[in-house]
């Protein structure tokens, strides 16, 4: 790991215009569980797999409520999202009791995307080894934001990031057209179905491993809409949504094998 002094801090470039401070943050995101942000034209949907450390431990929680209009997931050190998320809960208080209204989602997540920056220019500190979904809704519909360790910050349709997070792109894409027209139940359906692509042979998607959190609109377009507060789905309440999920995933590979069996005869 040690690369000719250049990575002893964050502010230092290797000869190849590299800081390599900063890609060891971002392996931190690849080491964390995966997570998967969607956005249609009401909703934005973040669905996340906890892990626990070990059989006695409870699982990690992995999607944060901000505002009423705002929530993230996360996917690397946990520490370090929590200390991420309070901010953004000071500067979302900070817009209310300021300009009385709601911060837009593009700004708090630019003011995140400064705060990482800064630690690339000062010695005494260090990236953050976390990588978030920012997911909210403002004057101008819902948004979905990446945040990467750098301080590098871009609005996806549709994001997968943490361990074997290239399976779960990979049916993001595949489905990428079908996003905007879909309603609440059918995003949720799409992103649980990602997380389950994502996921070793060996395991399931149950009520104790994974978290889903929602934020959207309700109304007709052209018309005032009403905000659809965000929440979060964890727990028991998962059963339903991930029922709903996974039935259609079972009912779609048995059409596939009824298809193959009927060209083979």
């Amino acid at each position: 790991m040690f690369r000719n002094n250049y990575d002893n801090d964050a502010i230092t470039f290797s000869p190849q215009g590299r800081i390599f401070q900063i890609e060891y943050a971002s392996e931190a995101v690849k080491q964390g569980s995966v997570t998967v942000g969607l956005c249609s034209k009401t909703h934005v949907v973040l669905v996340a797999l906890k892990r626990n450390a070990e059989d006695l431990s409870s699982y990690q929680k992995k999607i944060i409520g901000v505002d009423t209009h705002l929530g993230l997931s996360l996917a690397g050190l946990a520490s370090d999202a929590r200390v991420l998320s309070n901010f953004m809960k000071r500067q979302a208080l900070a817009s209310k009791m300021t300009y009385g209204r709601p911060i837009p989602v593009e700004r708090i997540v630019d003011q995140i995307g400064d705060r990482a920056q800064e630690n690339t220019q000062n010695y005494s500190n260090r990236p953050y080894g976390v990588g978030l979904l920012v997911g909210g809704v403002d004057a101008t519909g819902p948004h979905l934001f990446e945040f990467q360790p750098s301080g590098m910050t871009q609005e996806m349709v549709a994001c997968a990031i943490g361990a074997r997070s290239q399976m779960a792109r990979t049916y993001l894409e595949r489905n990428l057209e079908k996003f905007a027209g879909c309603g609440r139940e059918e995003l949720v359906t799409h992103g649980l179905r990602a997380l389950k692509e994502s996921l070793n042979q060996d395991k399931e998607l149950t009520v104790e491993n994974a978290s889903v959190g929602v934020v959207g609109v309700s109304g007709k377009e052209g018309e005032k809409r009403k905000l659809e507060g965000f929440r979060l789905y964890d727990g028991e309440e998962m059963g339903p949504l991930l029922e709903r999920a996974l039935e259609g995933t079972k009912a779609e590979g048995e059409g596939e094998g009824q298809g193959e069996s009927m060209d083979t005869s």
